[in-house]
């Protein structure tokens, strides 16, 4: 600290005057700053801490205005307002009003001797490091809002912002926030709206002055139209609000209007400070309580649609699913007075005949919605008592939103082999068991017109589908076996990529064969199987063709003759 014990004893003399490019005026006050915040006082008024150096009487502290002005440009202190806090293009007299405290620029000064532009070619060594260059990032976007001339914290605003790329292609160590603005695709402006509210997080600052919706619009902001374009990011329906990154607070000001607070939520904010103890207590307490149940199986995806062969209708539809997570389809829900719900909403049944990939594309979805599964075989739900089957409906789905509740998450809901709740009721049940099937049926769809959240129910039969369950799923998406130019796909990705094959192999031959995705999985690991115990492992359309033949032959998918053998 030898810097700064130099700054407070020789002033102008000091190593560091020629580096801050002061007046000795403007140097008394960063000095008389300084003194408050080593005595514990981080902010102090502006006419408080210019009546100490001015003779008040005569109104000479007006003077010393200028001097305060020049600091903020400098991005030596800042200004926050405890009323207005809006503090882009105030007059000088409004800074009367203002509370002043040091910029993490000019400490970093008084603490290293120069001024606090990292190296570009050093990584970054821990977190804290990395957030040390983004708040100073958000005072450069604050003093650029605090100028009048907005050409030289631009200019730095552009040279920070390269060293920060630089050095994180460097670095090899995981960055939460990095991982937060990758997942949710944050923008530049979003970006900073991020950093300026995590900020205040960190430094804890009273007058939060940064939070405020007018002072965040200010620093993302050239100009008015800008302003009036950029208020979408911070409404319902935006990315940083609908990730559960950024929540907000709604307090009456003393005129009668609806005021905004923003602040990083309580789980963003325990992803970054304690990463892996964050992620790791969700994932077990998730699937502890879900262990618990004793009715789901939990399923953690590991691919996305971008992993799965589909034909381009369905491939399609399921884009229009991950379509509302677009925060411009969202502002514009909102604008329409359609306010969507933080979560996404979606009943979808998938349908087609076993082995199309029904069930793989359901946790390909998920994953692509940064989900995970609760799945349900439905087949389970028939019990031989009355009464319990209808018992056992209304638990699906009092379980689900129990562990909704507890985990402060909502996975997707998968309700696999659905036959028997999606087939048409019994008009004429006078049975036990018919009347038993239509009383399952009644709650079942009362269930489903009530639910939030994403459900997918999977049935290989749609001939007796019935009509009251159209009403209440938005998606019916059919899943067909594989044309050609598919099943083509689907063998370039099953097909080891470091085998030996033999020369007159082609794709083409083996593809030509009418089977589903799950046969030509089972296909390729029985082929695989042979091969690694034969003498030379070497892959040949004739094993291919071998396994193909054997698995169409006991394929119950096929009509098959029933007679007496002779």
């Amino acid at each position: 600290m030898k810097y700064l014990k130099d700054f407070l004893e020789n002033n102008k003399d000091s190593e560091v005057f020629s580096i801050l490019s002061c007046s000795k005026a403007e140097l008394e006050i960063l000095e008389l700053l300084m003194r408050k915040y080593l005595a514990g006082i981080s902010q102090v008024g502006c006419f408080e801490l210019l009546s100490q150096i001015y003779d008040t009487k005569e109104l000479l502290f007006l003077e010393g205005l200028n001097d305060v002005k020049n600091l903020i440009e400098l991005g030596y202190i800042s200004a926050s307002y405890a009323f207005f806090k809006e503090h882009s293009k105030l007059s000088k007299l409004g800074l009367l009003q203002a509370d002043l405290s040091l910029c993490d620029a000019f400490l970093h000064i008084l603490e290293a001797g120069a001024q606090p532009l990292s190296n570009p070619k050093e990584p970054y060594n821990d977190h804290l490091e990395y957030l040390k260059d983004q708040f100073l990032r958000v005072e450069l976007y604050t003093r650029r809002a605090n100028t009048s001339d907005k050409s030289k914290a631009s200019e730095q605003i552009k040279a920070l912002e390269k060293i920060i790329a630089s050095r994180l292609k460097l670095s090899k160590i995981a960055l939460p926030c990095e991982q937060i603005l990758k997942e949710n695709a944050f923008e530049a402006k979003e970006q900073i709206v991020f950093f300026a509210l995590l900020k205040e997080e960190y430094e804890q600052s009273e007058s939060g002055s940064l939070r405020d919706l007018g002072a965040l619009l200010a620093l993302i902001s050239k100009d008015d139209m800008e302003r009036m374009k950029n208020r979408s990011m911070l409404e319902d329906g935006s990315r940083l609000i609908e990730s559960g990154v950024v929540e907000y607070d709604e307090v009456l000001t003393p005129f009668g209007a609806l005021s905004r607070t923003f602040f990083i939520s309580e789980d963003t904010l325990g992803e970054i400070m304690h990463p892996k103890s964050a992620k790791t207590a969700k994932k077990i307490k998730l699937e502890n309580i879900v262990k618990n149940s004793e009715i789901f199986e939990l399923i953690t995806p590991s691919s996305d649609l971008s992993d799965v062969v589909l034909n381009e209708q369905t491939r399609a539809l399921l884009e229009n699913i991950l379509r509302q997570l677009d925060k411009n389809v969202q502002a514009r829900l909102a604008s329409w007075g359609m306010k969507p719900r933080k979560n996404i909403d979606a009943k979808v049944i998938f349908y087609g005949p076993p082995g199309t990939g029904k069930t793989m594309s359901a946790y390909c979805l998920a994953k692509s919605l940064k989900k995970q599964v609760l799945s349900f075989d439905c087949s389970k739900i028939l019990s031989k008592y009355v009464g319990e089957s209808e018992q056992n409906v209304r638990k699906i789905f009092d379980s689900y939103r129990e562990i909704c509740a507890k985990t402060k998450s909502e996975p997707v809901l998968l309700l696999n082999e659905a036959d028997q709740f999606l087939s048409s009721r019994l008009e004429n049940g006078s049975s036990g068991s018919e009347q038993m099937h239509n009383q399952m049926q009644n709650i079942f769809l009362e269930q489903i017109e009530k639910f939030q959240g994403v459900l997918i129910a999977t049935t290989n039969f749609m001939q007796s589908f019935d009509k009251a369950f159209s009403r209440r799923f938005e998606y019916k998406i059919e899943f067909k076996k594989p044309q050609l130019k598919e099943r083509i796909q689907i063998w370039q990705k099953v097909l080891p990529k470091n085998a030996e094959f033999e020369e007159s192999f082609d794709i083409n031959t083996i593809a030509k064969y009418e089977l589903s995705g799950a046969s030509i999985v089972l296909v390729m690991k029985n082929v695989a199987l042979k091969t690694a115990i034969s003498d030379d492992g070497v892959f040949r359309t004739s094993a291919f063709i071998d396994e193909i033949k054997r698995e169409q032959r006991s394929s119950f998918e096929e009509d098959k003759k029933v007679g007496l053998l002779k």
